[in-house]
Parts: C-alpha cells; structure tokens; sequence
C-alpha cells in the first residue's frame, strides 16, 4: 500500500506540477485519462483519473482543469478520502494563480496544507505548497515563497527557485538552481519550457541577448510541440521583450501579440498583463490610440490581479493561516510538555520544582518569539501598501496637474471652433449677397483660427503623450531622459495638482536649468516619483509657514517660494529643490531618509515620501543630500552620475 501510494503521488503531482509533458501532450494522453476515468473500477481510481486530467488540462484550457479538480474534490470528500483531497485543492491552487486569482490560491493551498497536518500526509501537499509558493513569488514575497519551496526537493521546487533568484537578480543562484531543475527533469526524461525562458532570462541579464533569444526559442518550440498554451505565452512574452530591448519594434509587437492571443486562450492573466503593458509601450511612439487601448488592458488586468480588494483578502488569509499554524505549535508544545510533566512526577520533588521553572520559561519564549514573529510579518504587509498608497497618493496630484494643464489648449479649441462656426454662417450670407471682398476676409479669419485650432490641438496631444509617458508603470529599465524637461514637468504639475485641491494655494516658483546638461540614462518614472515627494514636501513646508501668525507691524511680508534648478558638475549632475519655509530642526534631520519617519500631523503623511526618494536615487548610483536652517527653509540635492 505504502508503494502504490508513492506511485501514485508521483504520477499525479508531476502531471499537474512537476511537467507539462508526463504524458506526452498528445491527445491520446487525454484519451487514455478518459478511458481509466470511465474504467475506474472504484471511487479512488476515478478521483485520480480526473486529479491527473486537472494538471494536463491547466496547460491548455483551465476551465476544464477546474472542471476536474472541482469534481474530484467533491468525490474525495464524500467517500473520506484525505489524499485525493490534498491533490486535488493542491492542483487547482496552482492553476488559480496562473488564472491571477491569488486570494483562492492562497485559501486552496492553506485548506490541503490544513488536512495534510490534520491526518498526518505531509508527502501528498507538495502541490499545495507549490501553489502558496507561487502566489508569494507573483506578490514578489520571496522568503515566505523560499519557506514553501524548500519543504520538497521536486523538479519544479528548483524551478521556483531559480525564478525567485532571478528576480532579486542573484544570477549565480538562479544559474544553479535552473541548471539543477534542468537535471532532474531530464533524469525523468522531462523537458519543461519554463526552465529554458530562465536561462534565458540571466543570460539576458548577463548581457548576452543572443544567448539568451535561443533559450526562449527552445522554450517556445517545446511549448509549441507539446501544445502547452502556458509555456507558449510566457515564451512568446519573453521574446517580444527581447525584442523590444533591441530595438526591434516590429518583431516585438508580433511576439507581444501571439503572447496575448494565447494568453487569453487559456484565461492567464499574469501573462495577459505583460503582454498588454508591452503592447502599450512599443505602440506609443507611433499609435497613441493603439497604445492606449492596450495600455487599458493593462490597467485592468493589474487592478484584477493587484487591486486593493485582492491584496486585503491575500493579507486576511495569511493572517489566518499563521494564527492556525500558531494554534498547531501550541498544542504540540502542550502535548510535548504533558510527557515531560509525568516523567517529572515520577521524580523527587526538587527536580519536579526544577523541571516546571524550565516549562514556564520555555513557554514564556516561546510565546515571545511567536508575537515578534506575527509584529514583523504584520509590518512587512502595512509597509507594502502603505507603499502603494504612497505611491498612488502621488499620481493622483501628478492627475490633477495634467487636468489643469490640458484644460486649457482644449478651451481654446473649443472657442475657436466656436467662433469658425459663427465665422461660416456669416460667410454664406455674405456669398449670398455677392460681396467676394468680404468672404475673402471671413475665410482669412476661419483660417487664422484654424491654424490656433491645431497649435492648441498639437499641445493637448503633447499633453497627453506626456501623461501616458509618467503615470504607466515603470519598466525599471533606464533611457536617455532630459533631466530639464523632467524636472520642470513634475514641477509644474505638482503645483497645478494642489492647486487644484486647495484654490487658496499660491506660491512663488522660481526654475534655472543648466541647457548644456542634455540627455542622461535613467528610469524615467522612477526618477520622477523622487522628484515629486521632493517637490511636494517643499510645497507643504512654505504653505505650513503661510499659516503661522503674521509678522508684528513694520515686519517683512513672507512670500513663499519654492525652486527647482539642475547644473552639471564634472561628470556629475545636480538637481536641487529648494524652499523658504520652517525648516527642518537639527535633532531630526538626521531621521528624515529613515522609513515611516515624519514630522507632519497624524493623518497627513507616511513618512515614506523621503525613504522611496532615498531608494530611488541610490539605485541610480547617485546621493541626496539635504541642507537646511531652522526657520528659513531647505534645500534638497539630488547627484546622479552622467554615466548611469
């Protein structure tokens, strides 16, 4: 029995997980599922025919893999079959997080994790843990996915891995694991697609794209040869962006258009959202209303995938797991202590008396370390979105700008067609009435409007291309930015954005550009999120000194005034922000770049404003600097090197 059991796990966990081609991927594998799902000769064999259908069908169409999943399940439950159970909530945890629905990944994979402790059958939910591994690589959480991940060494477990390695860019990591996933998968005559595209990705990172486009080619075509639509759209996606990097436009959107297609095909919306944010970008130089469409997919399928709603319901089920994982060690650690209780009791008293201090100390620790444990994990997940209220707290002002901004090129035009419109009912009575002079002076104005019409058109379009420019999510890959422009964008629409919160809000600007700075290779969205907390801060500071009592009779009026400036020092470049407001006092100043610090009321601010910026510039290979004088303002200075 033990035998067949470890069969059994096998054959079910490499078809679902471990290798898309444990039954070859023809259409006799699935023949030969149905033939054994309608041959079962008991309920067992039936739940795992259709388990086995679950993972095939994952690769190629997930609504039927749920199908299966779903009906094996249900059949699992009503005969008590606790394995069947754990396979089947393990499979389908991790096609829901091909399909982006990380909350029901997370609740699967935690309920066979729950009855794999309960009935003692850790050896039947490495699928399981696979899934949960995988929602936290997609959440970028990589030590709880490492935790997961090193419970089995599967194929699939090195994988992962390598994955996660490649992420946090530890090539030497990410080599050795994907070398020692492909290993085991050949050792079982497998081929999995997946590993071939992270081969292919470090080599990309080590500078070798030519390398790297024949790993994604040999992943494509074992894809394509084993009709693993999940594969084929990762492939693709990851071709479409090799592309891109070498500027190959054409080529790229052909890729980025397959790894759509098949995306959808099979309702992945990891890969759809790649491919839809790579669409967006290639068409943007040359079909804004192309780029916008898909730049809307996009958009969509990341609220899908990482909307508010999604990520409160991840955070309430990983509290819930820890909380029973916590109620699990306690009463193990009762019970490991009641054993220890009655050999005590058959002791002499002193050693009972002895043995209880060492309980209730054991205890007392470890009760400790669970509540630092829980503060942390807690921690990290109100960092995460206090980041991204941070984040989208920013483009929100940033949106406001960009409406006061392009209101008014859109107030010319519609002025002027409205006086072109009147303009021409004025010309047909006077072409009526014979009188050429005056139409010939009509028309003359019609088409002085008409040339102020395309002008203020050609501004708002500016307008608008420079707004999908700064509120799309950064690629983190850097290009020739000016620095000026930059900077005197956020400058100006920062401001036009509290203005437009608070009508009341008047400041002073003032700006000096160094001209012979040109071009310096940044990431431009990035750059530009440090810029506006920056800038923000240096509004808030004067308008925080507006309020303050007014000076005594014959004093100076205050004016605030808010500065931006850049300058190119050696091979150097400055960009300061400076402000006239209270300043920062000397006992703080050494806390500002520090996460979650802040000055400012409850309510009003993060204290992450400082720390992203800090982040942002370091990553650049640059410094910020900051010097300031209690009651006469600050100055910020931002270095990034000319080479970066």
């Amino acid at each position: 029995m033990i035998r067949y059991t470890r069969k059994l796990l096998i054959f079910i966990f490499l078809s679902s997980v471990a290798c898309p081609s444990a039954f070859g991927q023809t259409s006799y594998d699935f023949d030969l599922l149905y033939r054994q799902l309608a041959d079962a000769k008991d309920d067992t064999g039936r739940i795992n025919a259709q388990i086995a259908l679950c993972g095939l069908y994952r690769l190629v169409n997930t609504d039927s893999s749920l199908f299966y999943g779903e009906q094996a399940l249900e059949s699992a439950k009503g005969i008590n079959y606790f394995q069947g159970q754990i396979l089947a909530l393990g499979t389908m945890s991790i096609v829901m997080d091909e399909r982006g629905n990380l909350p029901k990944s997370m609740e699967l994979g935690f309920k066979a994790l729950q009855i794999a402790e309960e009935h003692h059958l850790d050896s039947f939910a490495a699928s399981a843990a696979m899934g949960i591994a995988q929602a936290y690589i997609t959440l970028k959480d990589f030590p709880k996915a490492f935790s997961y991940l090193r419970r089995y060494t599967l194929p699939y477990s090195y994988f992962d891995l390598a994955a996660s390695f490649e992420a946090l860019d530890q090539l030497d990591s990410a080599n050795f694991y994907a070398e020692l996933a492909m290993k085991a998968f050949q050792e079982s005559n497998y081929e999995e697609p997946l590993v071939y595209q992270t081969l292919g990705d470090v080599k990309l990172k080590y500078g070798l794209p030519a390398e790297a486009l024949k790993d994604y080619q040999k992943s494509l075509q074992i894809a394509l040869n084993e009709n693993n639509r999940r594969g084929s759209a990762y492939a693709y996606n990851r071709i479409a962006a090799l592309y891109k990097g070498i500027h190959e436009p054409d080529s790229a959107i052909f890729y980025a258009g397959k790894g759509l297609e098949e995306s959808r095909t099979i309702a992945q919306k990891k890969t759809i959202l790649a491919a839809a944010a790579l669409l967006s970008e290639l068409y943007e130089p040359t079909d804004t209303k192309e780029s916008l469409r898909y730049l809307k997919v996009a958009d969509a399928y990341k609220d899908s995938l990482f909307g508010t709603a999604n990520l409160q319901a991840v955070h309430t089920l990983v509290s819930q797991e820890e909380e029973h994982q916590k109620e699990i060690d306690a009463a193990r650690a009762r019970y490991q202590n009641q054993l220890k209780e009655y050999g005590l009791l058959a002791g002499i008293g002193g050693l009972v008396l002895i043995a209880l201090i060492l309980y209730r100390n054991n205890r007392q620790k470890q009760k400790t370390n669970k509540i630092l444990e829980n503060t942390l994990s807690n921690l990290k997940t109100t960092q995460a979105q206090l980041i991204q209220s941070e984040k989208m707290a920013s483009l929100g002002e940033l949106t406001a700008g960009i409406a006061h901004e392009i209101q008014n090129p859109l107030n010319f035009v519609n002025n002027f067609s409205e006086v072109n419109k009147e303009l021409i009912a004025e010309m047909k009575n006077e072409v009526d009435s014979g009188n050429l002079n005056e139409v010939k002076n009509i028309a003359k104005n019609i088409e002085d409007n008409e040339e102020k019409i395309i002008l203020h058109g050609k501004r708002a379009d500016a307008i608008v291309k420079g707004m999908l420019q700064h509120s799309r999510a950064s690629s983190g890959q850097k290009e020739p930015t000016d620095i000026n422009t930059l900077t005197g964008e956020y400058f100006r629409l920062a401001y036009q954005g509290l203005r437009a919160k608070d009508k009341s809000f008047n400041v002073t600007t003032k700006t000096e550009f160094d001209p012979s700075i040109g071009k310096i290779n940044v990431v431009p969205q990035d750059t530009g999120r440090a810029l506006l907390n920056l800038i923000n801060n240096a509004f808030y500071a004067v308008n925080e000194k507006t309020k303050a009592p007014k000076p005594p009779e014959g004093g100076v009026t205050y004016e605030p005034t808010v500065s931006v400036g850049t300058k190119k020092v050696d091979n150097k470049i400055l960009i300061s922000v400076r402000d006239n407001g209270n300043g920062i006092p000397d006992k703080v100043l050494d806390k500002i770049f520090q996460p979650f610090f802040t000055t400012k009321p409850t309510g009003q601010g993060t204290g992450l404003g400082l720390s992203l910026a800090y982040d942002i510039v370091k990553a650049h290979g640059g410094e910020i600097k900051v010097e300031s004088k209690e009651g006469e303002g600050s100055e910020f200075i931002i270095q990034l090197p000319t080479t970066t």
